[in-house]
Order: C-alpha cells, then structure tokens, then sequence
C-alpha cells in the first residue's frame, strides 16, 4: 500500500547501526585501545586535545596545550576539548574509565553515520538500489572506518556525522527548504565550525548551491540570511573570546601558521616534519613559551610564506606530492622486510580513493542528485591539506561521502555482469 512508512528499511538500517556500535565497542574493549601509555605524561591520550581538556577540568581554563603550564590558547577548536573536559571530571583525569567513555561516545557517533551513509544513498541512487545497505554495511564493518572511532580521543567521528546530517538535510529538503530547516543547516555548520574548522571551506559551496535549488519565489534568500545570522551568533561568543585573549582577531582555531611551517620550510619533502612541532623540539618550546601563542604562529607562518616564495618549484612539487599522498595514504616511515598487515591498509586506502573518483565520475555523467556536493567534498575541502600536510585522519570528515562513491561504481559493475550473464542464451 502507498503512504505507509518503508518499516522493513527502517528496520534495516537500525540493525546496522548497532551491529556497526556493539562491533566498536567490543573491538576497543577486546583490543584495549582505550589504554594510552603514561608517557610524557599520558600526552598520547588525545595531544592537544588531552591538554586543554585537562586544563579545563582542572580549572585553568582553556589553556596549556603543550607542556607545563603555558597560558590561553586557540591551537585547537574549543568544542571537543571541552566534552573531553567534562568526561574527565566524571571519570578522572587520564584514566581508562576516561578513555574507554570518550572512545564509546565516538563509537556512538561513528556507527550513527551508518544510517546517514544509507538514507542519503536512498536520495542519491534510490530506494530500490543496492548502494545505500552495501555503503552502510562497509562503514559499519570495515576495520579503517572503526579506527579513528576506537583510537583517537578527537572530533574526528563526530565531523564525519556532522557533515553527513548536513548533506542528508540538503537532499531531503533540496527544492522545498523551510525556516526550520535552514536553523538546522545554520546550527550544524555551527557546531561544525566548533569542532572542525576546517570543513567551513565547504560552508560556501553547500549554502549557494542549496539557495539555488529553492524555488525562484520563495522566501529562501530570507531563510539564508536568518541562517547566517544564527551560525554568526553560535560562533562570535568563541571569536570574542580569543580576540580579548590575544588583541587580534582568530576566527576559531588560530594555529594555521604554525601548521603551514610543518609542512613547508628547509627540509621539507611532503611528510608532516613533526620533528620541529613544540612538543618534540624543545627549542621551538621555549619559543613558544617565551613569545607567546599568536606571536608564535605569526612568526612561524612568515618563515614558511618565506620559504614558499624563496623555493616556488620545490612548494609545487611537494604540493603535489601531498595531493597523493591524502588519497594515497601516508607510506610507512621506515622499510620493513616481507609484507605485514601495513600493506594491505595503505593498498585499501588507496582503492578507496580511486573507487571513490570513479564513483564520482559514474556521479556527474549520469547527472545524478547531490553530484554537486559530492564533487565540491572532494575536491575543495582537502585543498587546505595540499598546503600543509597531509594524514589519513584528515579524509575521515568526508569518507561517508567516499563510501558512498566507492561502492557505486562496484555495484554498477556487478548488476551489468548480472544482466549479461542472464542475457546469454543457454545452449
């Protein structure tokens, strides 16, 4: 009967959703990833993050990223520092309990993505298509969409989610968008831009493309406008906040120079030169220390600008280098005799991007939905890690994206196989 709810699916995707939980929760629990060493005093228990965070519970504020006790800071987005903050005061500061919690709710978001990954299928490739539950179940199963999940005390699952939802909003509501739903995109890209500052460079991309899909006499300008007005209010109280803290205006996040020098100065060859970072290089510590944080990243950005503009063909090589490396994967630092379990996670990192170019292909020549946004995700968002560095956990945000593209490609081939294989005429 028509109008009934599609229940079977509903059910479906659920089921999905807490396989892809109950196997996170038991594989951190069973593999004991929520155990981070105790040296360099537990600092492996979320870098940055961990810092600030325990700063916060411990009352200081939101400060001491590094070492010791070094003041006020904006290196990281305040928003999961702060959840970070109040699972230390329930749980303890630095302890399992902590870990095993911020590992758990990571997991909860991570397998909520399953069911974001097949409803925006469903808008994308149809109800009746394979893509959608093939998509879900590889989030939901595949070790390398877990591991970010059940090993890094980070926003990184929660990004992944955020960005779904928004995308799963604009396709749903793409022609007939209401008050209410421009709130909700303004609200999420809010929190987005508290957690993970880096995505906003899809922010522009996604908001003119959706105003342009409403109808011509709508009030959706309006609606854009409100919109605008809300993310501006969720997120001036954080920008006054580090404008009174340092005499200069930072957005969200204020270490962008400091991350651009790591990428870019004598020596550099593509790779993160994580060597030079304040926590492993005591001199640049003390630099840190003694210059203070917005001063700091300044200098460190006029040194790597410099370089830039001293050596233009080697900046493009190693730019180009670190194109591939995002989609490739980062190789292991050192050469290993034999083949470990190493290879085959770079080999799939690297079958996932090239499935998921192919995917996106498939995408904009049959001029599916949401080709537009598939298209931008890939190829403006990592851009600001062409300029810096690349890692594997800057791809997380958009792979629900990717999973999506992956499997389309793959299960196109395999409904062609079917069809001619039943076509053949018996003899």
């Amino acid at each position: 009967m028509t109008g009934l709810p599609d229940i079977s699916s509903k059910t479906r995707v659920w089921v999905i959703v807490a396989v892809a939980l109950l196997a996170r929760l038991a594989l951190m629990t069973i593999g004991h990833t929520y155990r981070f060493a105790p040296r360099d005093d537990h600092f492996g228990f979320g870098w940055e993050t961990g810092r600030i965070a325990r700063a916060i519970a411990l009352g200081h504020g939101f400060s001491d990223p590094f070492h010791g006790t070094t003041g006020p800071t904006a290196w990281i987005a305040p928003l999961y520092p702060y959840f970070l903050a109040g699972v230390f005061k329930v749980f303890g500061v630095y302890t399992s309990a902590s870990a095993w919690m911020a590992l758990a709710v990571n997991s909860i978001f991570s397998a909520l993505t399953c069911a974001t990954i097949y409803y925006i299928g469903r808008e994308v490739f149809g109800p009746g298509s394979r893509v959608p539950v093939w998509a879900a179940w590889v989030w939901a199963l595949l070790p390398s969409q877990m591991f970010w999940a059940i090993r890094f005390p980070w926003e990184t699952s929660l990004s992944a989610f955020l960005l779904s939802v928004v995308v799963l909003l604009m396709l749903r509501h793409e022609e007939n968008a209401a008050l209410r739903h421009w709130l909700a995109f303004a609200a999420l890209w809010g929190v987005i831009a508290l957690g993970s500052p880096a995505l906003l460079t899809l922010l522009p991309f996604f908001g003119m493309w959706w105003l342009l899909r409403q109808p011509r006499r709508s009030n959706a300008m309006w609606h854009a406008i409100a919109a605008a007005l809300l993310f501006c209010l969720i997120n001036v109280p954080w920008m006054m906040r580090n404008y009174e803290t340092f005499g200069k205006p930072i957005l969200i996040r204020g270490n962008f120079g400091a991350e651009l020098r790591l990428g870019n100065g004598p020596g550099a060859e593509g790779y993160w030169m994580f060597w030079q970072h304040p926590t492993q290089d005591p001199v640049e510590f003390a630099r840190y220390q003694e210059m203070g944080e917005a001063a700091y990243v300044a200098e460190r950005q006029r040194e790597a600008v410099g370089w830039i503009e001293q050596n233009p063909d080697t900046f493009a090589k190693i730019t180009l280098k670190r194109i591939l490396l995002f989609w490739a994967g980062i190789p292991r630092s050192e050469v290993i005799a034999g083949f470990d379990i190493r290879d085959w996670s770079e080999a799939a990192f690297f079958l996932s991007s090239a499935l998921s170019f192919v995917g996106l292909f498939l995408m904009l020549r049959r001029r599916l939905r949401g080709s537009f946004i598939f298209a931008i995700s890939l190829f403006v968002y990592p851009m600001i890690y062409y300029l810096t560095f690349a890692h594997e956990r800057y791809r997380h945000p958009i792979e629900p994206l990717m999973v999506l593209l992956a499997v389309y490609p793959v299960a196109e081939a395999l409904e062609h196989r079917k069809i001619s294989t039943t076509a053949e005429p018996t003899h």
